[in-house]
């Protein structure tokens, strides 16, 4: 039988123990189950679209293909998103589509509003009602590649980063483009070239500093630290670092890193952010930056600065970190390393003062995973629609509403309860 890196994980069990003294369908059933959480265990939807705790509610927003109110289709490939308040208790999201220049359902606009008229991602906008239906939603930056994750700023907008290093139609892409939620129509595309070139994933700003730190999806990706000349005109550029352990250079955090043990870090400066071949990491690793296999989202909050790496542990099943800016220490929060308790995490938010919210994209069934403020793994969502990832968890402004995407066919909900 052939069987997939996930269903071999989930055979293994959850440790080199039981996998030496137990059959694989032995250590299937000797497999730790997940606690069922703050919100009690999952109920299977009649739609077979998201199961949900007992009470929750949801309500699908907007679709590819659906008519937008600017007359263009939404696009497809929804991926990372942010909530900001809007007028009259509304909520606007900004919404990232990770679409190649060969993708379908592209975001429609104007030559003239487009980055590069070849390029087929960008961000939508939607704006919905404290009974959460859908007012308007309409696209606000064209012509960009691969918008996978971002994150909100303190001001208002949202930075939306481009997963690629590529050149097209003599455009270079893989850069931060920023949309303000205020926009009511296409913005002016302009990259963000000082935050760097390479393959960005998220962003996520200390609103103590205004630094923003940002993560990278590659296997040997670094993570960064842009520091900007004035924290409400990123245009006006900055310095861009890379962070190093203190007194490890070059380290490897993929596998046999202590969990649970904040280490001392300092930050290398990458002279050359704006690279014509893609080696921005290549830089950083030789100044001894440290590598992060498959840096994914990563949020502000509770005093952290919180990062996933999808592939990261030995399981190859993911990692969560946790940058302390006031102790500048970096540390390896969680790693389950077993596909059935967490299995490649990407998107996460922080709900304040509560849990942690991140979106799975692995092999199989994928889940919305909460973590509570001890550590501890559950399941608030299946996709019980299909096998795609979801993406883009937020919160309205009030924390009654999660909105979140399944990146394909590309649909946004809202969902709420008793929260």
């Amino acid at each position: 039988m052939n069987l997939s890196r996930r269903q071999f994980f989930t055979l293994a069990g959850a440790s080199a123990t039981s996998a030496v003294l137990l059959s694989p369908l032995q250590a299937f059933y000797a497999k730790p189950v997940m606690a069922a959480g703050p919100y009690g265990n999952l109920v299977t939807d009649p739609n077979g679209v998201l199961d949900l705790p007992a009470g929750f509610t949801y309500r699908r927003l907007s679709e590819t293909g659906q008519t937008m109110n600017d007359g263009y289709r939404v696009p497809g490939g929804h991926d990372g998103m942010g909530a900001f308040a809007g007028s009259n208790g509304n909520t606007i999201l900004i919404r990232n589509h990770e679409l190649a220049p060969s993708s379908s359902n592209g975001v429609g606009a104007p030559s003239v509003n487009k980055y590069n008229s070849n390029a087929k991602g960008g961000c939508t906008k939607l704006v919905v009602s404290s009974s959460r239906t859908l007012v308007e939603h309409q696209g606000v930056l064209a012509g960009t590649i691969r918008n996978c994750a971002g994150g909100p700023t303190p001001s208002g907008s949202w930075l939306t980063c481009e997963e690629t290093f590529e050149t097209n139609n003599n455009k270079k892409h893989g850069y931060v483009f920023e949309v303000p939620s205020s926009a009511n129509t296409f913005v002016s595309p302009v990259p963000l070239t000082a935050m760097g070139r390479f393959n960005h994933e998220a962003a996520a700003v200390d609103p103590n500093t205004g630094y923003i730190y940002m993560t990278e999806d590659r296997g040997n990706g670094l993570f960064y630290r842009f520091v900007p000349n004035q924290s409400n005109n990123l245009s006006a550029g900055g310095l861009l670092y890379a962070l190093k352990i203190t007194g490890s250079s070059g380290i490897n955090t993929a596998t046999v890193f202590p969990k649970n043990t904040p280490r001392a870090v300092e930050w290398v400066r990458i002279s050359n952010p704006d690279p014509t071949s893609d080696t921005v990491r290549t830089e950083g690793y030789n100044k001894g930056a440290a590598t992060f296999s498959g840096g994914e989202g990563i949020f502000y909050g509770n005093g952290y600065v919180y990062f996933t790496c999808k592939s990261g542990s030995s399981s190859g099943n993911g990692q969560i970190w946790r940058y302390s800016p006031a102790n500048n220490t970096v540390e390896l929060y969680i790693e389950p390393n077993n596909s059935g308790v967490l299995d490649n995490p990407d998107n996460i938010v922080v709900f304040p003062n509560r849990d942690i919210f991140l979106c799975e994209d692995g092999d199989g069934t994928d889940y919305i995973l909460g973590i509570t403020p001890s550590g501890s793994l559950y399941k608030f969502a299946k996709n019980a629609l299909n096998t795609s990832e979801f993406a883009g968890v937020c919160f309205s402004f009030d924390g009654q509403t999660m909105f979140v995407n399944i990146q394909s066919p590309g649909i946004t909900f809202a969902i709420w309860g008793p929260w």
